[in-house]
């Protein structure tokens, strides 16, 4: 798709570069409602839902060939938004399950997984998706697309990929009747071995800590 048609249909509710637009938007704006703590019980399944959806997104973008942007370098968008406020709002949040630990790229051999924290890869990927979304704004549209998809190779993508099996796997956990294995003391500042982290797999799920969550065990 040449720069010119990407322009043409900025405005066309069914255009590529708008419906991915739409879905950013929404993702960043029902995400944020979730840090805001209003509806604790239903946190978890519902980023599960919006991270999904996301990638939905992200795999158009993936599969759309090479977006070129207008211009050589990056116009200024803007001071980026600060994120740590919301980061430390879903860090509270998901306290008692917010580690785990992820192989950042399955291709490669013998690479030991690493401990992540969902806080820090929720406000990450928003981080990403506003960066790009001030070029929408500004009317720059290629520019976003460009942004959007690059930076979906390059960082969000994997981020919520590894977000995506976090929180499917905490769902899974609680609606098989699977409780998570006590972890001690694991931490993203860990350098673990393999063999450590596939023992301590998860936090503790305590059973007060799985309503608030949003989870529910199968009886």
């Amino acid at each position: 798709m040449s720069d010119a048609t990407l322009h043409a249909h900025a405005m066309d509710p069914d255009s590529f570069a708008v419906q991915i637009a739409d879905s950013i938007e929404s993702f960043i704006v029902a995400t944020t409602e979730v840090a805001r703590g209003d509806e604790p019980d239903s946190a978890v399944p519902f980023l599960l839902l919006e991270v999904s959806q996301l990638l939905l997104a992200g795999g158009r973008l993936g599969a759309h060939e090479d977006i070129v942007p207008d211009e050589r370098y990056e116009p200024d968008a803007g001071p980026d938004l600060d994120v740590d406020e919301l980061r430390m709002r879903f860090a509270v949040m998901l306290d008692p399950v917010d580690v785990f630990s992820e192989v950042f790229d399955p291709y490669e051999p013998r690479k030991a997984p690493v401990p992540f924290r969902i806080s820090d890869n929720l406000a990450d990927i928003i981080a990403d998706l506003r960066h790009g979304l001030a070029h929408y704004r500004a009317g720059r549209t290629t520019e976003a697309l460009w942004w959007w998809q690059f930076s979906y190779f390059s960082n969000w993508g994997p981020t919520a990929s590894a977000t995506l099996r976090a929180l499917q796997s905490l769902v899974s956990h609680v609606r098989l009747d699977q409780p998570l294995a006590e972890l001690d003391g694991l931490d993203t500042d860990e350098d673990l071995a393999e063999d450590a982290l596939a023992e301590e797999a998860g936090r503790v799920m305590a059973a007060e800590i799985l309503g608030p969550l949003g989870m529910r065990t199968v009886k």
